[in-house]
């Protein structure tokens, strides 16, 4: 009974698995009369049949582009109902300077609209926030060794599609290689969303107020995550990541639908926050001496719908022993004192009870205190809309 009983859950299991993430593998065996398959790189700039590697007799003719100083190249430029599976890129020099990751920019149009649904420095984008880009793989992302861009973010169009990148830099030239692989489709279902990436920072973030992964968005579609970069101010003390995410999903007024816990629970670990790689969540830069951090969350098997907007926050709160906030007020730093942890785990708030202050004596130095900070954060947020545009900021000059 019991090999019964074991069989049959591994059975179970393996159907539960299949179907939640084996819809690429089921389409490998089924052919579409749909689609036709087409790559884009330098070597075959339009994607034409029967057309790649013209230039040197079939020889390797054209296989990077140089992008000066000021200099845009288009990468994809089509028209008509598709859908981008994979795109590859690596650009020399790029990797060894971490200002660079910063003045390369990646724009995405779709429809043939002016305004892009993607924007966002290079390295940001590819899931590097901080210029440091380590060998990984994630549901949505890779480097395989550290020197290369992949996204498999599958991202489906109507009436075409374009990708440019722009360098921005002042005084440094970069060959970029690449390749987008894509499907052209005869006819594309008209309830698709399109895919959008805004990239926002703040240096530092402001005191009490929650730093916005994503500001707030209007249409209907899904928030599917973000890659978050932190560069904490030395002269705060103790742990950064007790901020909580929250997300405020149609008409939400002061308080939000969805609300975490704590920065490291979020993406899915525990008391602190080290360095993993997992499929849907990570931690590719945990420097606790350097005070770098880099991480990421997609909502990929817990997907976050919203029907008329949606806006995602975390906050900027750090904690420590309370006679080491004491330190920080008497030095003058930026912070506010929020509530504190008791012995018996008993949390103690400082706003809204007039029972607990931070001066009260029960508090003594060693009790755990969690404040209010300033921090340098920037973030990458992923989503689909059901417009190929977006209602936000244009990304910033360099």
């Amino acid at each position: 009974m019991k090999n019964h009983i074991l069989k049959i859950t591994i059975i179970t299991l393996s159907i539960l698995t299949f179907n939640s993430y084996g819809d690429d593998l089921m389409k490998l065996f089924k052919f579409d009369d749909n689609a036709i398959t087409k790559w884009t790189s330098f070597e075959n700039l339009n994607a034409e049949k029967g057309q790649g590697g013209k230039l040197n007799e079939g020889a390797k003719g054209y296989p990077f582009h140089v992008m000066h100083p000021g200099d845009a190249v288009t990468l994809l430029d089509v028209k008509g109902a598709g859908i981008i599976n994979r795109i590859w890129m690596t650009l020399d020099e790029l990797f060894h300077k971490p200002e660079e990751m910063r003045a390369v920019k990646i724009d995405v149009f779709w429809d043939g609209c002016d305004k892009p649904a993607v924007s966002a420095p290079i390295g940001d984008f590819f899931c590097a926030p901080l210029g440091k880009l380590i060998a990984f793989e994630n549901e949505l992302f890779a480097s395989p060794e550290g020197r290369s861009f992949v996204s498999y973010i599958q991202m489906p169009y109507k009436k075409g599609a374009k990708i440019v990148i722009t360098n921005e830099s002042t005084n440094q030239h970069h060959r970029i290689f690449y390749d987008v692989n894509f499907t052209e489709l005869k006819k594309q279902d008209d309830n698709i969303l399109y895919f959008h990436a805004s990239w926002r920072r703040e240096n530092p973030t402001s005191l009490g107020n929650d730093f916005q992964i994503l500001p707030e968005v209007t249409g209907k579609g899904k928030f599917i995550g973000s890659s978050i970069g932190v560069v904490t101010d030395k002269r705060n003390r103790g742990w950064w990541g007790e901020g909580e995410v929250k997300i405020y999903l149609d008409n939400d007024g002061k308080y939000p639908s969805l609300c975490g816990s704590g920065t490291e629970d979020y993406i899915s670990t525990g008391w602190g926050q080290g360095k993993f790689i997992n499929r849907f969540q990570g931690s590719l830069i945990s420097d606790d001496k350097e005070g770098l951090y880099s991480f990421y969350r997609f909502h990929i098997p817990d997907p976050v719908q919203f029907r008329e907007n949606c806006k995602v926050t975390i906050q900027q709160m750090g904690g420590v022993a309370k006679k080491e906030v004491k330190k920080m007020i008497e030095d003058g730093v930026k912070i506010k004192p929020v509530c504190a942890i008791l012995g018996n785990g008993k949390q103690c708030n400082f706003f809204g009870d007039t029972n607990y202050k931070f001066e009260d004596e029960q508090f003594k130095d060693d009790t755990w205190v969690n404040y209010y900070r300033e921090d340098d954060f920037c973030a990458t947020a992923y989503f689909y809309l059901d417009s190929p545009t977006n209602n936000l900021p244009l990304l910033p000059p360099r």
